[in-house]
């Protein structure tokens, strides 16, 4: 799950869609992670609004942003991102990539709402960051669904 900087969408994602796996017993078939598209806050928990708005639904995450690698693309077998800025950078890292095994989508191809973009909610407010989960919680739910 793949966003810019791995402090606001993508750790959101992450976390809840380990959630759902976890309910459906099914974490022996899935390995998740997040990441960024830059390299601008490696190494960073996410942001206190999205660690807050995750544990308003009880799921608590210890990710720390890390950048999108080359072994990514070669192991996982989906990429889902946010936006199409997103997709843009990912489809050109791919190109870089021998062997590239991985599926790049954006996650909201997935949403039964239909709202294909999943925006930045760093500008914004604690409500934003409510959307953002509510759009990776249904968005997850399908992929999953989808994919098993």
């Amino acid at each position: 799950l793949v966003s810019i900087g791995n402090i606001c969408r993508s750790p959101i994602a992450e976390a809840v869609f380990r959630k759902l796996v976890t309910e459906a017993k099914l974490e022996h078939k899935w390995m998740t992670d997040s990441a960024a598209v830059s390299d601008w806050n490696v190494g960073r928990s996410p942001d206190s609004r999205a660690l807050n708005c995750l544990r308003n639904h009880g799921i608590e995450t210890a990710h720390k942003a890390r950048q999108v690698t080359k072994e990514d693309f070669q192991t996982f077998d989906y990429i889902l991102c946010m936006d199409e800025s997103n997709l843009r950078d990912l489809n050109r890292k791919s190109n870089q990539v021998k062997d590239c095994k991985a599926k790049i989508e954006l996650l909201g191809t997935y949403d039964p709402q239909k709202q294909l973009i999943i925006e930045d909610p760093y500008y914004g407010n604690e409500k934003d960051f409510e959307t953002v989960y509510e759009q990776c919680l249904r968005c997850c739910k399908a992929f999953l669904e989808k994919s098993h």
